[in-house]
């Protein structure tokens, strides 16, 4: 028999319902930072008390970094959705093989497989 070439509709949707939970978790995430950072920002007295503006900097260019990272999370998720409409969802893009299904539940915007990605970092 064959090696499969794409997940199943079943598969696929059960995989749609992970990335959609966490996607729901990440924007909630990144609703949270943005409101923080919307909050240090109208309110300067914001800054905790006794403490130089350093650190208030030092939190917002956190924070910033942090609503970032979400933001590229979210999007990675999304294009995931993408790959699932499109039925290849799960197809490394290096090999073309199937990314096992462990890996994709762990990391389902993964786009490599760990073959593929082992062998990335020992190329460089």
């Amino acid at each position: 028999m064959a090696d499969k070439t794409r997940y199943s509709d079943d598969e696929l949707n059960e995989f749609k319902e992970i990335i959609n939970a966490k996607l729901k978790t990440a924007r909630e995430e990144s609703n949270f930072l943005q409101s923080q950072l919307s909050d240090r920002a109208e309110n300067q007295d914001a800054k905790l008390k006794g403490l130089d503006d350093g650190i208030g900097t030092a939190e917002t260019e956190r924070l910033n970094t942090l609503t970032a990272r979400q933001e590229k999370y979210i999007k990675h998720l999304e294009n995931a959705l993408i790959r699932i409409q499109n039925n290849v969802y799960g197809v490394c893009r290096e090999t073309g093989k199937l990314i096992s299904k462990e890996r994709l539940k762990v990391v389902p915007h993964a786009t490599l497989s760990i073959d593929a990605k082992k062998s990335r970092k020992g190329g460089r």
